[in-house]
This record gives structure tokens, sequence and C-alpha cells, in this order.
């Protein structure tokens, strides 16, 4: 009697995933912002690559682009005379802006952080709504507050002995500070909040101990309050910076540049160039050295930052 052979069947172990947890969260996460990336690939950064082709070319969005290479970067800086008065104008609302509304924000987010009962929310809310409200509706209204004949200010300061007012938004003198008046108004809310966020993250033991040791109000300030906020006060900074020198829709509505370009800026001439001129190459090489200025300038700051030990 023969016995009776069992074949042998290969039983297949399945494989061992070796994808760790860490790994497949990193996917999911990747996968979720995909859409974002690939979004802000064809349309913001494609775009960005193409603008400095533009940029070396001579393009009137009528034509194809012609290449002249750096032909408009050596215009701007040795042939464009509006090129340097408009930039000066950019460093202008940079240079007062930016202090003021620094301050102003810093001393609203001072007072709204004291206790003042059931108001307190209220006051947020009525001081941070005009940095949410478009610039455009916030520019008509100004428009008319700074009206030199039925506006708003000039009415009062009439009413209370001032025979001349300020012609304001109509006078290269006084155009550019009507300007900064609006922006403070409009920008200093959404500051305040970022300086109210830095100043609840201050323990208040600090405060405590520095008024048992008989620190004055002025002494906790510049000894407790500004260094604790140093981290929240540089990133104001960088953004009132980045946002002085890219003024653009108040200016459009307000002024269109004038009264003979004393308001006009950077960004308002490389609206010109391209979209009224149609001389978008130059336009792209204006854009591209604006961005290398405003690159240069938070690149210091961050140095500057980090010589002073900051994190």
């Amino acid at each position: 009697m023969k016995a009776e052979i069992t074949p042998k069947v290969d039983v297949k172990k399945p494989k061992k995933n070796h994808m760790t947890l860490k790994t497949k969260q990193s996917l999911t996460g990747w996968l979720f912002v995909s859409p974002a990336l690939i979004g802000f690939s064809i349309f913001t950064f494609g775009s960005i690559i193409y603008s400095f082709y533009l940029s070396l070319t001579d393009y009137d969005l009528m034509t194809e682009p012609k290449f002249i290479g750096f032909a408009n970067y050596i215009k701007a800086f040795t042939k464009d005379e509006y090129f340097y008065k408009y930039f000066g104008n950019t460093l202008y609302f940079v240079v007062f802006l930016v202090p003021i509304v620094l301050v102003i924000s810093l001393l609203l987010a001072l007072l709204i952080n004291k206790k003042a009962g059931k108001l307190t929310k209220a006051y947020r809310v009525a001081l941070f709504l005009p940095s949410i409200t478009s610039t455009i509706a916030v520019s008509m209204v100004w428009l008319w507050i700074f009206n030199p004949d039925i506006g708003l200010i000039n009415n009062f300061l009439t009413a209370i002995g001032f025979n001349n007012p300020p012609m304001w938004l109509n006078s290269p003198d006084s155009s550019k500070m009507a300007l900064i008046i609006m922006r403070v108004w409009q920008m200093s809310g959404y500051y305040m909040i970022m300086f109210l966020a830095g100043l609840q993250t201050i323990p208040e033991s600090l405060y405590e101990s520095a008024e048992v040791d008989g620190a004055t109000g002025i002494q906790r300030f510049f000894k407790i309050t500004v260094p604790m906020l140093s981290n929240t006060t540089f990133v104001v900074i960088i953004l009132l910076v980045i946002e002085a020198f890219n003024m653009f829709e108040s200016i459009f509505i307000m002024t269109s540049g004038g009264p003979l370009g004393s308001t006009s800026t950077i960004m308002y001439y490389i609206y010109e160039e391209g979209f009224r001129n149609y001389n978008m190459g130059y336009a792209s090489a204006i854009a591209w050295i604006f961005f290398a200025v405003i690159m240069v300038i938070t690149l210091i700051q961050y140095r500057f930052r980090n010589e002073q030990g900051g994190e």
C-alpha cells in the first residue's frame, strides 16, 4: 500500500505594512493641503515667475512680449524721474504711518486690557470694526470727511475759529497727511487686537511683585510690558511696514495719485504703468524692484531681532 503524499501548499504570508502611524499622519496632512499647494503653484508661484520674465521684455498687452534684457531695470534707476519721486512718497508713508499706528494701537490695547466693566467687549468691537470694513467703503466716507467745503473736519475747524482750514486731499502739502490719518483710524484696531493678545500672556504676578517692590506704573511699563511684548512688537512692525509699502486702494479712491503726484506710491505707479499706459514689462520690473526692497528691509529687521537676542 502506497503512502499518500500530501502536496505542499504555499501559504503566502500577508505583507507587513511598514508604514508607521507618523508617516500615515504626514501623508494625510499633505493630502489635505495639496489642493492649496497646487493652486498656489499654478496661480501664484507660476504668475510670479511669469512676471519676472515679463520684466525682461517690452510688453504692451496687445502684442507678443519682446525680450530686451535688463533694459527696464536700467530705465527705472537711470532714466525715470517719477520712480524716485514715488518711491520717496512711499517711504514717507512708511516712516510716519508705522510708528503712529504702533503707538496708538499699543495705547488702545493697554486701555482695553484694563477692566472696563460690561463695556469692554463693546469697546473692542468698536475699535476693531474699521479694520474689517472694506477699504473702498472707508475711503468713500473719508473722502466726504476731508471735503474742504462740506467736510466734517473743516466745518468743525471753521466753527471753532479757523478761518483758513487745510485743503486736505486737494493740496500737495496736506494730502499725504490726510491719507495717513485715514489709515491710522482704519489700521489701529487690528494691531490693537494683536497687542491685546500679547498683554494677556504676561503673568499678573510680575506686576504684583514689581508693585510690592515700589515700582511705579511707568517703570512697570518699560521694565515688564515692553520687554514681554517684544515678540509681538516685532511681528507688528513687519506687518505694518509691508502694509504701508502696499498702500493702494485708499490712494486709488481718494486722490488717484494726486494732486501733482504728491500721493502716488510705487504700488500706484505699477498700476498706472501696467493698466493705464499698457507698459506691462516696465511695470513688472518696478514690481520686482519693489519686492526686493521689501525683502531686504524684512531681512534687516530679522537680523536686528536676532542680534538683540529675540526668538
